[in-house]
């Protein structure tokens, strides 16, 4: 009796063994059949990618991520405590003042561009503490210090320029103040007030929903181009829709946030919506005439800080008025 089982084992060994070795190649081929499909996918989503790309001409999806990162880091600082974003604007003040300093280079002006970055980071916290009369002594003050530098520079032989160019280099010197330190100060006045840190969130979320929503509509339906020589890519169908996108954000701007009421919201997201335009376009007419596409590449995806703070840089002087009058 004890013969048959000992003569059944090498068999049910056998099948045993022949059972695992099916199993390890089902596993295998479902391995492989699943890696297949994730090679297929990914170069569904590169071909996708590419045509994104070559649409909107850029990395929308490096972009959104950049975005988003920045997103963050502005609520933190203008929510949490307002000192951090006093430190965040002259971040960006410094970035976006080198960044136009040295376009104009590219395109013959010679900024000196050590004081012109140090004068936009001053005149943050200068303007934070003391307020609008502090901020335009302070902005008049850097322009004279930047003009007085390139005086000196003139000196040497390096830098040395004719009568007509010297005076090309200290019109433009005093430009980039006037651009960049002036205009971006007036969003650090504002979230300095009392309440001021909202008006400050509510415009920037009306001018990011009207350039969203003009390049979103643009990229859709855009057909018929706005200004051709100034920017190709425009069109009166992104108009229209940066138009809406900004009349819908600032009635809900002003309603849930501000408190103030609907036909408010209407004007406001109208005001705001023109300087977002009206800035885009002045950024892009300085990179047409000094012949750029983007004034830096230290965002893929944006270009540089000053591509992203164009239609931010006119609007916040739009929302401290509005401020003064109605907050």
């Amino acid at each position: 009796m004890t013969g048959v089982p000992g003569g059944e084992r090498p068999d049910a060994e056998g099948h045993d063994h022949a059972a695992r070795g099916e199993f390890r190649a089902q596993v295998h081929a479902r391995r492989a059949d699943l890696e297949r499909q994730l090679e297929a996918s990914r170069a569904q989503f590169d071909q996708a990618q590419e045509r994104i790309n070559a649409r909107t001409g850029r990395n929308l999806l490096l972009a959104i991520l950049i975005a988003v990162a920045f997103g963050g880091l502005f609520l933190l600082s203008l929510l949490v405590v307002k000192e951090l974003f006093m430190a965040f604007a002259a971040v960006l003040a410094a970035f976006a003042s080198y960044e136009l300093a040295v376009a104009l280079r590219h395109g013959g002006y010679v900024v000196p561009r050590i004081p012109t970055v140090a004068a936009a980071v001053i005149a943050v916290p200068v303007a934070y503490y003391g307020g609008a009369p502090a901020q335009l002594l302070v902005v008049l003050g850097a322009a004279l210090v930047v003009v007085v530098w390139r005086l000196v520079e003139q000196s040497s032989a390096k830098v040395r320029a004719s009568s007509t160019g010297l005076s090309r280099d200290l019109a433009a010197s005093v430009f980039v103040q006037g651009y960049v330190t002036f205009l971006a100060t007036f969003t650090v006045v504002l979230t300095a007030a009392e309440g001021g840190q909202w008006w400050t969130l509510g415009f920037i979320i009306t001018a990011v929903a009207a350039d969203t929503g003009a390049y979103a509509s643009g990229l859709a339906f855009g057909k018929h181009p706005m200004a051709p020589v100034i920017s190709p890519k425009k069109t009166w169908e992104g108009f229209a829709g940066g138009a809406l996108a900004s009349l819908i954000a600032g009635v809900l701007v002003s309603t849930l946030m501000l408190g103030n009421t609907w036909w408010f919201g209407l004007a406001f997201g109208a005001a705001i919506f023109l300087t977002a335009t009206l800035g885009d376009l002045a950024e892009s007419l300085i990179k047409r005439d000094l012949g750029i596409k983007d004034m830096s590449s230290w965002l893929p995806g944006h270009g540089g800080f000053l591509d992203r703070l164009d239609s931010i840089l006119p609007s916040a002087a739009v929302a401290f008025v509005a401020f003064r009058l109605f907050g």
